[in-house]
């Protein structure tokens, strides 16, 4: 399961509201068993890491615990299999509050932002710039500011 896309994982945090990593780490764990695949721990790691880092996933802090919740990116998707994870994992059903997701991945786009236009980084600004219209259409953030910044700093590239 460490190819599972960015829509899948979201679709399988998506299953539960919400996830810690760990938790999710483990689903992706018992989809690969079911395949008969070998899980390969640092491949799982690095998807979900991907996944956050391309706003397919958002992390929030509720009850003194890091949680990931399907992000403005993502579009759900189930990878096959995940329809019985529920009946797998001992994980509760949660609800993370949308408000609280989208103050959280508004953050991390804007510190995102001011790093890519420091570093003058082109191909991660054409991807936070897309993240940004995706984030106020899914979080009705209004991060215009943002992206008024990093079209500067694709500007100044040049």
């Amino acid at each position: 399961m460490a190819d599972a896309t960015g829509d899948e994982l979201a679709g399988v945090v998506d299953l539960f509201g919400a996830l810690t990593r760990g938790e999710l780490e483990s689903a992706l764990g018992e989809l690969a068993f079911k395949r008969g695949e070998e899980v390969d721990a640092d491949a799982v790691a690095d998807a979900v890491d991907a996944a956050v880092e391309n706003y397919y996933l958002v992390a929030v802090e509720r009850d003194d615990r890091t949680l990931l919740a399907p992000g403005p990116t993502a579009f759900p998707a189930l990878p096959e299999g995940a329809e019985d994870l529920p009946h797998i994992l001992d994980v509760p059903e949660r609800e993370v509050d949308r408000a609280a997701l989208a103050d959280a991945a508004e953050r991390r786009l804007r510190a995102d932002a001011a790093r890519a236009a420091a570093d003058g980084d082109a191909d991660r600004i054409e991807r936070l710039l897309d993240v940004s219209y995706d984030l106020e259409t899914w979080g009705g953030a209004d991060v215009g500011d943002v992206r008024t910044r990093l079209d500067d700093a694709m500007e100044n590239r040049n």
